[in-house]
């Protein structure tokens, strides 16, 4: 036996020079799910009644791409929807025993052209959430993570941030105030071949909008679809700093062009921006993996989003609603450190994140693990008339520095990333 194991330790070391044997085990899979109602349902763009769905623009989805790295496993989930609150997140937690609930990041694209997930009330105080809808979209997510564990095979990644250009995004209230980098993250096969590509960007995906009466994935089906053809294997999207209001830049001289066409254009260039800036980036053969994990609370004193907690349905996991639980998570990926965030912050808590953490493959997965409206400093909390609208779907004036000051301790925290080839 001994002889055994040295010579597979000595053919590891000329195959992998360098190369600890424990860390040739990192693997990777995605797998996805329609998630589609039929029939249609009403779509919803915030708070109030969902508009009545007609027709619809690409499939709506669920898109999990698995990680493994020894006894490590991290799952990365993206949901077509508005925001997927914790409430759903854990019922598709509950449905993947294979994977602790704390190393499964689930966040929604944000599309304004999908059912209300939050049971937002309206101003009779009712909802008009179809729950049965939302609870077999979430088992359907389960089935996608699932089904990428039983596919995990070796595989290595690519990892690059780069700014994207052309006419994708820019900020409604102030137009050059965003983040126009993009990060990717590609996960190889030994062949070569692409097994998933996460594209990380702030933007809000409303170019069709919630008032068309249309189900769509909006900008990002075309994304999907275009990385797909391209470079094979499966595409998923994660949102990032996009609060206040970043947003598609589908301005044209005569307004907003709120078309498909529209969402075809941004999608793809998105995409093709997002393959550029990946596609000269030095695979990663051997990627550190470790998700850390931790539950805090944020303060609640917005009037409007204690109305919402108390009369939504999904209320009674949060019987305080002067303060909401929620998950932060630090994810070490080979060069790269991925940390969630719980709603829409504002570009200017996105650049002050990414520069405190300590690689330049920073990710910032914003509306991840929940959805708690727009993150705002307490400076810009209802200091102007601009953002009276933001400030009033915020939880509230000190959500932000909460959030950033838990946040950054768990980045000290967790383990560093492996130097940036």
């Amino acid at each position: 036996m001994y002889l055994i194991l040295s010579v597979v330790l000595m053919t590891t070391s000329l195959l992998f020079p360098g190369i600890p044997a424990s860390a040739q085990e990192f693997k990777a899979a995605a797998a996805k799910r329609v998630i589609t109602p039929d029939p249609l349902l009403p779509v919803s763009g915030g708070v109030g009644t969902p508009t009545p769905a007609t027709e619809k623009r690409g499939d709506l989805w669920a898109r999990a791409l698995v990680f493994e790295q020894g006894d490590t496993r991290v799952a990365l989930v993206s949901i077509d929807n508005l925001g997927w609150p914790a409430y759903w997140g854990d019922k598709t937690r509950r449905l993947v025993p294979a994977i602790p609930p704390e190393n499964i990041l689930i966040g929604a694209t944000h599309t304004h052209s999908a059912p209300d997930a939050y049971g937002f009330p309206d101003e009779n105080l009712e909802h008009h959430a179809d729950l049965k809808y939302l609870e077999w979209a979430s088992a359907q997510a389960a089935d996608a993570i699932n089904e990428a564990l039983t596919n995990l095979r070796p595989a290595t990644l690519k990892i690059a941030v780069g700014e994207a250009e052309g006419k994708i995004a820019y900020n409604y209230y102030a137009p050059q105030l965003y983040d126009p980098r993009c990060g990717v993250i590609q996960a190889l096969a030994p062949d070569g071949g692409v097994i998933a590509t996460l594209v990380n960007y702030a933007i809000h995906p409303e170019v069709l909008g919630d008032d068309k009466g249309i189900i769509s994935p909006d900008l990002c089906g075309p994304l999907y679809d275009r990385i797909e053809a391209k470079a094979g294997g499966m595409a998923l999207f994660m949102n990032s700093a996009q609060g206040g209001m970043v947003t598609a830049d589908n301005r044209g001289p005569d307004g907003d062009m709120e078309v498909w066409e529209e969402c075809v254009r941004i999608g793809e260039l998105l995409a093709d921006e997002a393959l550029r800036i990946v596609s000269g980036a030095p695979v990663q053969a051997a990627p550190s993996l470790h998700c850390a994990a931790r539950d805090i609370r944020l303060t609640v004193s917005s009037p409007l989003m204690q109305m919402v907690l108390l009369n939504s349905p999904l209320a009674e996991t949060m019987p305080d609603v002067n303060a909401v639980p929620t998950r932060l998570n630090v994810v070490t990926l080979g060069s790269a450190q991925l940390l969630n965030i719980p709603g829409e912050a504002l570009p200017n808590i996105g650049y002050y994140l990414k520069r405190n953490m300590p690689t330049p493959h920073a990710f910032l997965l914003g509306l991840t693990n929940d959805a708690f409206g727009y993150m705002l400093t307490k400076y810009d909390f209802n200091s102007f008339k601009r953002y009276e609208y933001i400030s009033e779907t915020s939880l509230g004036e000190t959500v932000g520095e909460e959030y950033m000051t838990a946040a950054l301790a768990l980045v000290r925290e967790a383990p560093k990333p492996d130097a940036a080839p």
